[in-house]
Formats: C-alpha cells, structure tokens, sequence
C-alpha cells in the first residue's frame, strides 16, 4: 500500500463521508481500488456505503466512483467502422422484452450494439433467459467471436464476457447484505460501470417507475435518470434517458418463450402498441417506426440468432407439455389496474424466474396478459392464461386476483 494510504486514511474518507465534507476524485479511486485487493476491508466498505446511502455523493464523486469501477476489470473495444456504437440499458420490470427488438432495430438503422444481458431475478425477466428459449442460442462468446458478429450483423446480445467491472459485483453483494441497494449515487456507479465498460459512443436509459419497477415514484426514478445521465455526460458518453411507467406488464406476455413469441411478432410489425411504441422512442430516430414496422429489423434478429447458434425454425423450448388455466372476468366492467408486480410475482411462482443466481428456471411458463388498463371487459371475458407446468399455479392465481381491479358498470363493488 502507498505510503500515507493506510487506515488513517480510510477513516478519513470514512468521516468525510459521514459528514457531508465531501472527497476528491483520488480518494475515490484509491477506495475503489482497495475494496477489489481486500486492503479495504468489508466492514469498512459496508460502513462507507451506509454513509452514502444516506447522505448521497456529488455529481463528480458519483463520476469519480464510476469511472474507478469502471477501470476496475476489462474494457471492451471495436474497430471503428464509421458505425456509432451505441446501447441501451433498463432499470427492470415486468414483460420488459425491450432489448430483443431494440438492438436489431438499431443495427438495421445503421448502429453497432455490444448488448451486454443478465439474467432475471426474482420477479424481472432476464433478458439471457429469454433469449435462451431459442434452442441452440448460446450466450456465452469471447470477445473475438463478438467482434466477428458486431461486424458482419451489426448487433449481439450476449452474456458478460471477462472481467467488466468486478468492484460492482463486489460492492453489489455488500448492498445488497446491508439494505443500501436503493442508493441513487450507488445504482448510479452500478449501471453506467458496466455499460461504460462496453466501448460505447452512446448510451440510452429507460428508467422505470411504478409498482413493477425498481423505484416505485416517478420522483425517484427522475433523480435516478438525471444522476446517470449527468455521470455519464461527465465520463464522454452522450447519454438519453426516458422515464417509462411499469404500473401495468408492458406488452401481453410474461415469460421467457413467451415474450421471445410476442418480440418477434413486434419485428415482424404485428406487436402490441405499448412495446411497439417504447421501442420506437428508445431508438430516437425519424425511421424507426417505418423500419419496424416493415420487418427488416426480424430479418436482423434472424441473422443475429444464426450468427448466435440459435435455430429459430424450431419451436420454442419449453412451450410444449405445458398446462393452461384461463382466468375470467368477474363482471362486467372497466379495468381500473393490471399490477405489474403481481404479475411478476405470478410468473415467478410459476416457474419464470429465480430466486437466488444459479437457480433453475422453467423455460415455457408464463401469463398472457388479455387485458389493460381502461379496457372494457364482460363477465367470463378471459382476462389472464397461465402456462403452468408442476408449480405454482394455486399461489399465482392469488397474485393475479390481488392484482386486478375491475370497476363494475354503474361503480358498484361487485
């Protein structure tokens, strides 16, 4: 350890912290880079980032924490081939299928996307998971077979490859065991770390709120948004980001198989308006929606999934052998709320996500969502199909119950 960098100095950046006196862009980095060796100990970690959670960072400390995360692993690089790399990252919901429309989208709009995916969690979908119901569709691929795919197809969508930001794994599992996950400067250093790791020229947001999404207000979800995109900005990347209701699922379709049906539906031009309309904002260009709309971005994602090993003319995994249960409405009325969360939790009982890193998934299950918000429905109407197979489907129906309100004609409870 350099000389005067030992503890004494730890406690200073301990105290500062603490007390609002503010750190420097060294002492930043210097932390960071003791957190990834061990010379900064858990504990000293854990404390240091109670201290922000409650007391926030500046815009340039949150850059400074970045940028040292950031440099903390690998860096991805293209060749420059005049194509803007560019990429987009969401704060999570539910039948968020953005990104599988997205990125070839913005491939046959000219753009080269490096999409660096994760896998779902509790009730968010994971994009991996998803695109892993392709049979044959491998996200595992080094850096060389990616460089070789940006090329020739123009977009990826792939699983981390080396070692992209290890200080946010590290200080993640600690915000994670200390209740400090919802820290605007830390999810901040969390999000733009990895995607700034990427080698992009740009960098587009959609920040969620609402009962689906990570921070439920729009107020806070508006602080998040400006805090990325003013870090970003301070680190060279030209960032954009919109702020997107998650009250109700987005699209008709929750589960892995499921949302890769209704995303190619959505390139071939036939998807529902809500993702149909999110997509085409997102890639903020004056062809988009004729582009999608034409199919030429499904002619990408095929060449994208060939190039990946996927085989899109077989079925999907999962789907077979799976049971349905078709719940209906109770009466004739409006529907008032499709609770995003509910529907989440839902298709996580069913078997759609995970409840720890590692854990098995089911493919196939699922809930096709027949019904949005200020919709008129009658009695027996079909408002929800579950696919279920041998879990879950008793607990599910409960979340979707809760879930669902339905102001009967004339605004008598039922």
């Amino acid at each position: 350890m350099p000389a005067g960098l030992g503890a004494h100095s730890v406690r200073a950046i301990l105290e500062a912290t603490r007390d609002k006196h503010g750190l420097t862009a060294d002492q930043v980095a210097w932390f960071v880079r003791g957190v990834v060796s061990g010379e900064v100990t858990r504990a000293q970690a854990a404390a240091w980032m109670s201290f922000v959670y409650f007391n926030g960072l500046s815009t340039e400390s949150t850059a400074a924490l970045t940028q040292a995360m950031t440099e903390s692993g690998d860096r991805l690089t293209w060749p420059d081939d005049g194509r803007p790399v560019i990429d987009k990252h969401s704060t999570g919901g539910v039948g968020d299928k953005v990104s599988l429309v997205l990125a070839p989208l913005w491939a046959e709009l000219g753009y080269r996307v490096p999409m660096i995916s994760g896998r779902g969690l509790a009730h968010t979908g994971g994009t991996l998971d998803k695109l892993e119901s392709i049979p044959g569709y491998t996200v595992d691929l080094d850096v060389e077979q990616l460089t070789t795919i940006l090329s020739s197809v123009g977009c990826f969508i792939s699983g981390q490859t080396g070692e992209l930001a290890p200080a946010d794994r590290l200080l993640y599992a600690l915000r994670d065991e200390t209740a400090t996950v919802a820290s605007i400067p830390l999810v901040t250093g969390s999000i733009l770390s990895k995607k700034l790791a990427e080698g992009l020229d740009q960098l587009v947001l959609d920040v969620k709120y609402g009962s689906g999404a990570f921070f439920k207000d729009w107020e806070s979800a508006s602080r998040l948004a400006e805090s990325m995109q003013s870090v970003a900005g301070c680190m060279g990347t030209p960032t954009r980001a919109v702020l997107t209701p998650m009250s109700q699922p987005l699209g008709h379709t929750v589960g892995n198989a499921l949302e890769v049906e209704e995303s190619v539906a959505c390139l071939q031009g036939n998807g529902p308006d809500d993702l149909h309309d999110l997509v085409v904002a997102l890639a903020h260009h004056p062809e988009a929606d004729a582009v999608l709309r034409s199919g030429r971005a499904y002619e990408r994602f095929c060449r994208m999934v060939q190039a990946q090993g996927g085989d899109l003319s077989a079925p999907l995994s999962g789907l077979d052998g799976v049971g349905e249960h078709v719940v209906e409405a109770a009466c004739d009325g409006v529907v008032r709320a499709v609770d995003a969360l509910s529907v989440g939790r839902a298709a996580f009982r069913l078997g759609a996500g995970r409840e720890r890193a590692g854990a098995t998934i089911h493919p196939g299950v699922g809930i096709r969502v027949h019904v949005k918000v200020g919709q008129s429905v009658v009695a027996g109407e079909p408002v929800f199909t579950l696919l279920h197979a041998d879990k879950g489907l008793a607990q599910a129906q409960s979340l979707l119950a809760a879930g669902l309100t339905i102001e009967p004609v004339g605004g008598s409870s039922p």
